[in-house]
């Protein structure tokens, strides 16, 4: 356990580095930071750092650079996040402020990520296997044929035209239709459908098969929304930040093939609001031992997806931890309403 002293000379280090990208020296820190101590004693608390394996010295003759344990050390201790400033706050709102449909308020919730940031930001579409049916809609278009309409509680919309066997006739549909939202209010989708089966009970046996057709095209959903989907934005500040990674390919290939970042995103945070952040080799994954992730759950009292900035390891930790929060909490407001 570092001692206060030596942790404001990690902390220090670590803001230095993140702001300059040069190493950090001994006298530098004296000189910015005002740590009371001489040039000499710095350099002993650099070097009981060092041993701890908390920094490390990337060339000789030159100063010091944090490793992943010390970002690690320094994302844990701290006391406060960074406030968000009043134009970031402006910003924020103004993008997601108004009447938007899911599809808006995701892209513009992953611009302002990646403006406000500075970083990759990605964001995860809500899953339809967390979510829960805040309405269900049944339309008879035809003697034979309806819309199936399906609301989420975190505002995604399906709608499925159902060819029937047989007519439903106007009362069966309208008594389906209350079945329908009476079998699904509360349960995620698929808790609510495994009960769904017997909900021809009831009916009329002509009509019986009619109403079977559209349980299991509703049934259907899911499954269908298994593919998750994910939104990226502000790619190119990979190539402002290169020099902060050997090649900043393997990192393009994550993005694009999107599994291994969905994989992360879903370990890393289960609550709606709260933050988590794997450091370079913490990621687990080839080719992301370079970068840091920022992640968030969000969703209507509870997580039904994530959202989460990428970057080199040499990031803007409270910087990036407060707008990932923000954010967060802004999609979880604007999905409840």
């Amino acid at each position: 356990m570092l001692d206060d002293r030596r942790m404001a000379v990690l902390r220090a280090i670590v803001e230095d580095y993140v702001s300059t990208g040069e190493p950090v020296g001994s006298r530098g820190l004296v000189d910015r930071h005002r740590l009371s101590v001489s040039p000499a004693t710095i350099r002993n608390d650099m070097a009981v750092l060092e041993e701890a394996g908390l920094i490390t010295q990337p060339h000789t003759s030159a100063g010091r650079v944090p490793t992943d344990a010390g970002y690690r050390l320094f994302v844990d201790q701290l006391a406060t996040v960074k406030p968000l400033s009043l134009a970031e706050r402006r910003a924020i709102q103004t993008l997601l402020d108004g009447p938007l449909d899911l599809d808006q308020i995701v892209g513009r919730a992953v611009r302002a990520l990646a403006q406000l940031t500075h970083q990759v930001a990605v964001i995860q579409y809500p899953s339809l296997r967390m979510t829960r049916v805040r309405h269900v809609e049944l339309i008879e278009l035809a003697p034979a044929r309806c819309l199936l309409v399906m609301i989420t509680d975190a505002g995604r919309v399906e709608q499925r035209f159902i060819e029937l066997p047989i007519p439903l006739g106007p009362e069966a549909t309208a008594l389906l239709r209350s079945r329908l939202n009476a079998a699904t209010a509360g349960p995620t989708l698929e808790e609510a459908f495994d009960d769904l089966d017997d909900l021809w009970i009831g009916f009329a046996e002509p009509v019986r098969p009619a109403v079977q057709a559209v349980v299991k095209t509703l049934k259907e959903i899911p499954k269908a929304g298994r593919q998750e989907r994910l939104v990226a934005a502000g790619t190119s500040n990979l190539a402002r930040a290169a020099s902060d990674f050997r090649s900043f390919m393997p990192v393009l290939e994550a993005i694009e093939e999107q599994v291994v970042l969905l994989k992360l995103l879903t370990e890393m945070s289960a609550d709606s609001g709260q933050v988590a952040i794997r450091i370079g080799h913490e990621t687990t994954q080839a080719g992301l031992e370079e970068t840091s992730l920022v992640a968030a759950g969000y969703g209507p009292g509870r997580a039904v997806a994530h959202l989460g900035v990428l970057g080199p390891t040499r990031m803007d930790y409270p910087g990036s931890i407060a707008v990932v929060r923000a954010i967060a909490l802004y999609l979880s407001r604007i999905l409840a309403a």
